[in-house]
C-alpha cells in the first residue's frame, strides 16, 4: 500500500495508477493524488494531539464524502492509508504542495476551516495540533493572516 501511495505521487506514477485496491476505477490519478493528500493532512492534524478518536475520523469521512463525493467505503480505505503514511513520513510538504498546486484560494481557505473543525471536535486545542494547521497553512501559501481568520470563524461557529 505505500508503494502505491510512492508511486501516486511520484511523477511518472500519477498517469498509470489502476491499482483496483486503491478506490474508484473511474478517477484518474491526479483525483485520486488529491483525495488522499487531503486525507493525509486530516489524518495528520488528528493524530497531531495523539489521539485521533472515533468522532475525528467520522468528522473526516464526512467532509471527505461531501468534499469529494466519495463512497463511505472508500474514505475508510483513503484513511487506512493515510494513517499508515502518516507513520511513517516525517514530511507533509509533497501533499501540500499538491494541494497548493490544484486547489483555487477559496478551496485552499475551505480545506484549513475544515482543519480547525477537526481540531475542535473534541472541544480542545492542543498547541501541536495548532502548530501543525499553521504549517500547512503556510505550506498551503495562504497568509497567516487568514490562517487565524479560519480559526477565528470555526470557534465562532463552535460558541453558537
Amino acid at each position: 500500500m505505500i508503494k502505491l501511495i510512492k508511486k501516486l505521487f511520484s511523477e511518472s506514477g500519477v498517469t498509470d495508477v489502476n491499482d483496483k485496491q486503491f478506490g474508484n476505477e473511474h478517477q484518474n490519478g491526479e483525483d485520486r493524488k488529491l483525495e488522499l493528500a487531503t486525507c493525509i493532512l486530516f489524518v495528520a492534524i488528528g493524530r497531531a494531539d495523539s489521539d485521533f478518536d472515533e468522532d475525528e475520523k467520522n468528522f473526516v469521512i464526512s467532509v471527505m464524502k461531501e468534499t469529494y463525493n466519495l463512497d463511505e467505503k472508500y474514505v475508510e480505505e483513503l484513511i487506512e492509508l493515510s494513517e499508515k503514511e502518516v507513520s511513517e513520513s516525517d514530511s507533509i510538504y509533497e501533499y501540500t504542495t499538491t494541494i497548493d498546486n490544484s486547489f483555487s484560494n477559496e478551496q485552499k481557505f475551505e480545506l484549513l476551516k475544515n482543519l480547525w473543525r477537526l481540531i475542535f471536535v473534541d472541544e480542545k486545542l492542543d498547541k501541536y495540533e495548532e502548530r501543525l494547521v499553521k504549517k500547512i497553512g503556510t505550506l498551503l501559501n495562504v497568509e497567516y493572516r487568514d490562517i487565524i481568520e479560519a480559526k477565528l470563524i470555526i470557534k465562532e461557529e463552535k460558541a453558537t
